[in-house]
């Protein structure tokens, strides 16, 4: 019980540091997007600038700040506006006595408090002691100056309730409001010591962390206790929601005046609904927020796909910061947030394609091991198999609807061929994936051990990455071309440099060392000795790998070792040792190391010397030797793709 209430209680306090961030901001957001005039002049744009200088610092510094500092910050702010509040309420009530009375008849068309009376004095009074006990409890005052406190802000209602002259109750008043004001400065002057201890302390823990952990282990700790993801996400849920009723209100009164009625039609919730999301990403923050908002999305989607397909992968988790990573750079790329409203909508809704087919690719990512161990286990149950099957099956049908609609609404250009040639792509991955599960569950059910499932396997994978390859080189023109004749940028430069280097040269690179390896592992097994028949038959033993009787045939290591071909080219993938006494296979290859090793004087290098070499050799040539899981068909899907939709993102003014 204890442990569940503390727990709620955590909770309660990161909801409330998070709520208190979020004005900050508001603030900046604020800020950046005002209406800067230069016309009034140097001193005047000196000072506007000063202004807004300092009005991003404090609200940064208070963004920064500890959780109990920020709490501290707020109790002093409350204060500070609940005094003000006092003061405010005084000078209206002894400046306009009619003050309430006009603005209820004007809000509610009829007189709620009367003009004169106990009630309309009691009702102020009330107010002003609630303010006066609040802004003395947040204040933490002894009791002696707490008394004085509620006093002086009380005494312009006695000045009202004895009916004295209206200039003595205006000079009441503000010299209530000067004692009120003196007493606060006191008590921010009095903390300013605390304010300067509490700099100190952060600027000595951040230097601390720099000097020790560094520049990204101090902005990942920051990130993380500011919480600036959920900061992110309620200020642009907030702001949307304020603009949402703000709209729906305006849109009502609207249709009430001009007799429409108050249900609005579709055609006015499209265009309400087209003005949020206009909204929603018209400056960098507000980016930043639908970022955060697609990153709690993407975040449960990936969770709920690895908990319907069974995976427990946590590298598959990333989803979450895979997507708002990519959404956030495709809008840097485009200038989402400095384009015209209709424009933007439009650019949004181009980006959001990329994004999803990003996302398919991804969840392809999460779906294809699981598929690939279901397969080689030979697991039977059918409740294990059907959702990576449907899930697949989801992934090869999306990007064929989503390729179909776009080229019914949409005109050739080079965005859609972007968008089309990644969902050709996905589909492709898809195919490949699915038929070597085909071949590894046709070997299950089989009772013959088949030899050439390796290489059948290594033939689909290598095909359809010779295609994913030349897709990559596509898209990498596709990209330049869009740079060069539609819009440039050096974002865009950078990431078209990095979909060159992961996606086509490194592709490239780990494909031909993938077929290097594969030919020479099939070379030293060509050059074993084979057994088969009446000689097989006499081993009367089980191959060391697979733990299988020999049913065709045999090799033979130097060491005289038997082993499956398929078995022993596996391992030698890995080792060029036999795998039961660890002796070199490859005996020409050997001879010509010993040749190699021979000294200028026509003699042979020292035995340890030659040992060692041979160390080396065997170490570089393990380095060279991939699993079959990096071979140039699984090669891909460990890089990253994110680069192919930052960079193919076209900036096509065609429609």
């Amino acid at each position: 019980m204890a442990s569940t209430q503390a727990r709620i209680g955590q909770q309660a306090l990161a909801v409330l540091d998070v709520a208190l961030r979020v004005p900050c901001i508001f603030i900046i957001d604020a800020i950046f997007n005002s209406y800067y005039d230069p016309g009034s002049g140097w001193a005047g744009a000196m000072g506007k600038v000063l202004v807004r200088v300092m009005g991003v610092l404090i609200s940064s510094v208070v963004l920064l700040l500890s959780q109990k500092a920020l709490f501290k910050f707020y109790t002093l702010f409350f204060a500070v506006l609940l005094g003000m509040a006092a003061v405010l309420i005084n000078y209206y009530a002894t400046s306009h006595i009619d003050f309430y009375s006009a603005y209820y008849k004007a809000a509610l068309g009829f007189r709620l408090l009367p003009r004169n009376g106990p009630t309309l004095w009691l009702g102020m009074a009330a107010v002003q002691l609630v303010f006066g006990v609040g802004y003395v409890f947040l204040l933490n005052l002894q009791s002696v100056f707490a008394a004085l406190v509620v006093l002086d802000i009380m005494i312009p209602l006695w000045g009202l309730m004895i009916e004295l002259p209206a200039d003595v109750r205006q000079l009441v008043a503000m010299f209530s409001g000067l004692a009120l004001a003196l007493n606060t400065a006191v008590c921010l002057a009095m903390r300013l010591k605390w304010f300067y201890y509490s700099c100190r302390y952060v600027y000595l823990l951040v230097r601390h962390m720099y000097r020790i952990y560094g520049l990204q282990l101090l902005l990942e700790d920051t990130w993380k206790r500011i919480r600036f993801p959920d900061v992110l996400r309620v200020f642009w849920l907030t702001r949307v929601t304020a603009q949402a009723l703000i709209l729906v209100y305006v849109v009502r009164a609207v249709r009430r005046e001009s007799g429409d009625g108050y249900l609005l039609s579709w055609d006015v919730f499209w265009d309400l609904t087209s003005n949020l999301i206009i909204s929603g990403c018209d400056s960098t923050l507000t980016v930043l927020g639908m970022s955060a908002v697609i990153s709690s999305v993407a975040h449960y989607l990936g969770l709920s796909i690895l908990a319907f397909i069974g995976s427990t992968e946590e590298e598959d988790k990333r989803l979450g910061f895979v997507a708002p990573v990519l959404f956030f750079i495709l809008a840097l790329q485009t200038g989402l947030s400095s384009l015209d409203p209709e424009e933007r909508l439009v650019r949004l809704s181009r980006n959001m394609c990329l994004l999803l087919t990003a996302i398919l690719h991804f969840i392809h990512g999460m779906t294809d091991p699981v598929l690939m161990s279901l397969s080689a286990s030979h697991v039977s149950s059918f409740r294990r198999h059907f959702p990576v099957l449907l899930v697949s099956l989801a992934l090869f049908v999306l990007p064929v609807a989503l390729s179909y609609a776009l080229w019914h609404h949409y005109a050739l250009n080079t965005w859609l061929f972007a968008v089309t040639a990644f969902c050709v792509e996905l589909c492709l991955k898809v195919v490949v994936s699915l038929t070597v599960y085909g071949l590894f569950m046709a070997d299950g059910f089989s009772n013959v051990l088949w030899e050439k499932l390796d290489d059948y396997v290594y033939y689909v994978r290598s095909t359809g990455n010779i295609i994913e390859f030349l897709f990559g080189v596509i898209m990498f023109g596709n990209g330049a071309y869009t740079m060069m004749f539609e819009s440039g940028s050096k974002i865009r430069a950078c990431m078209m440099c990095l979909h060159a280097y992961f996606n086509i040269y490194l592709q490239a690179k780990n494909g031909w060392k993938t077929f290097i390896n594969r030919r020479t592992a099939v070379k030293k097994i060509n050059s074993l000795p084979e057994m088969r028949g009446d000689q097989l038959r006499d081993i009367e033993d089980v191959c060391a790998i697979c733990y299988q009787e020999f049913a065709t045939s045999a090799r033979i290591t130097p060491c005289h070792h038997y082993f499956h071909a398929l078995c022993l080219r596996k391992w030698l993938y890995i080792q060029d040792t036999c795998p039961m006494c660890h002796q070199r296979v490859y005996v020409e290859e050997e001879s010509r190391d010993r040749a190699a090793f021979s000294n200028n004087n026509g003699g042979y290098a020292a035995p340890q010397d030659a040992a060692a070499a041979l160390n080396n050799e065997l170490l570089e040539d393990n380095d060279s030797i991939e699993y079959d899981e990096d071979e140039w068909g699984t090669q891909n899907g460990s890089t990253p793709i994110e680069e192919d939709y930052i960079n193919d993102d076209t900036d096509s003014t065609e429609d």
